[in-house]
């Protein structure tokens, strides 16, 4: 089992892209394994013919583990473990003839894209999707790159028809019945490995860092009209940064002012880091994942806008890769586009702080003793007690809202 992020203690093998007997290249996609941070797709670092599968699809094994054997073709599996290979791999090594009801449709028949072992290529998301919603992948046609199958392929196609309402089939994969109470019947739903590591990662979060929180309003009217021309003279086929941008420069722009918010407690001590690396909330399936945009303080905002959207998009497709979710300095969480006004956020270890970004609102406000309409946009800074004071938090917070009230700072 390797080690794919700096976090990873073990991991989850969710499908093999090769079967016993094939042969495997140096750089070759062998496994997808689910790690603490992302589906990754592991190629391989040797090169020979695929001897023996050791850990079947879903198990669960620990950095160092040997999951599969790699040597000279004709070589014999080893004796100290039993082969874990597939039902298929194992018909196929047996010389079974019969076709297999589950077999993937070859490539060149209109389906989906497939690979020269005619096995469909697809993400990780979009194979778990098509699993848990019952559809079959050999009847897409895949929108990614090289015709692979992503998550909205998935999505578009819906649940495929089956003999009765879905209502009355089994509970989905990790889903256990639990005996009828007072609050009714109950399914107990397994939590991912990702959702699991965001659950213990939050909980030791508030449990270590001494939070405290400081709130203030922001007059976006300056930057509501600056998006607006931004807007207005962007071409057809370029981005348009987001106000969530703007405040990504802003808080990067901050960050370079004010190094300690910058930091991380790791023993006792404060690390002060040199460059900015500003971490963005994104809502995956059923799950919270940061992406990082590394050196946002040095970068335009139509720079931030083009890679917070590839970020994310990476994140809803199951693409993202641990290099891209490590080495945040400081995150942004922003709900303000689910309606949301205000909110406190539980700080991403080890770093100082995290800003919760509301809505903007048109709301009343007094300029020169006359009541006029106003943009307001209200955010939470959540500080770690232990690296930033009150006075500390105070400050950036100020600067923040300084930079995003005269927009045109975020372009010096």
């Amino acid at each position: 089992m390797p080690r794919l992020s700096d976090s990873m203690e073990e991991g989850t093998v969710l499908g093999w892209l090769k079967s016993v007997g094939e042969q495997v290249a140096v750089g070759d996609e062998l496994v997808e394994i689910e790690t603490d941070k992302a589906n990754m797709v592991y190629e391989s670092d040797v090169a020979g013919t695929l001897v023996e599968i050791l850990a079947e699809e879903g198990a669960t094994m620990p950095i160092g583990e040997v999951i599969a054997r790699v040597g000279d073709a004709g070589e014999a599996p080893s004796g100290d473990a039993e082969p874990a290979a597939r039902p298929e791999a194992e018909a196929q090594a047996a010389g079974a003839t019969e076709p297999r009801a589950a077999e993937p449709a070859p490539a060149g028949t209109g389906a989906g894209a497939a690979a020269a072992d005619g096995r469909i290529k697809a993400s990780p998301l979009a194979r778990r999707m098509a699993r848990e919603r019952g559809i079959e992948l050999a009847g897409l046609r895949g929108s990614g790159p090289g015709g692979r199958i992503v998550k909205a392929d998935v999505e578009r196609t819906g649940a495929a028809p089956g003999p009765g309402p879905a209502v009355a089939g089994p509970p989905p994969p990790g889903a256990a019945e639990r005996p009828e109470t007072a609050r009714g019947s109950a399914t107990a739903v397994e939590l991912t490995r990702l959702q699991q590591t965001v659950a213990r990662r939050m909980a030791e979060s508030k449990a270590t860092a001494p939070h405290f929180y400081l709130n203030t309003e922001i007059d976006m009217s300056r930057a509501v009209a600056a998006r607006s021309r931004i807007k207005a003279a962007s071409g057809a086929d370029e981005v348009v940064p987001s106000f969530n941008d703007m405040v990504v420069k802003a808080c990067a722009l901050a960050l370079r002012e004010f190094p300690r918010a910058n930091g991380a407690y790791r023993d006792g001590r404060v690390e002060e880091y040199s460059r900015v690396n500003v971490g963005i909330a994104v809502a995956a399936q059923d799950a919270l994942v940061v992406p990082t945009l590394f050196d946002a303080d040095g970068k335009g905002l139509r720079q931030i806008a083009v890679e917070s959207r590839q970020l994310a998009e990476r994140v809803r497709e199951g693409t993202i890769t641990p290099p891209e979710l490590s080495g945040g300095t400081f995150t942004v969480s922003n709900l303000g586009m689910f309606g949301v006004t205000s909110f406190s956020a539980v700080i991403n270890p080890p770093q100082a702080g995290i800003l919760a970004v509301g809505s903007i609102d048109q709301v009343p406000v007094v300029r020169d003793g006359e009541v006029v309409p106003g943009r307001r946009m209200s955010v939470n800074l959540a500080c770690d007690h232990r690296i930033l004071y009150g006075a500390d938090g105070a400050r950036f917070l100020a600067r923040v809202r300084d930079l995003l009230e005269e927009p045109v700072f975020l372009a010096l």
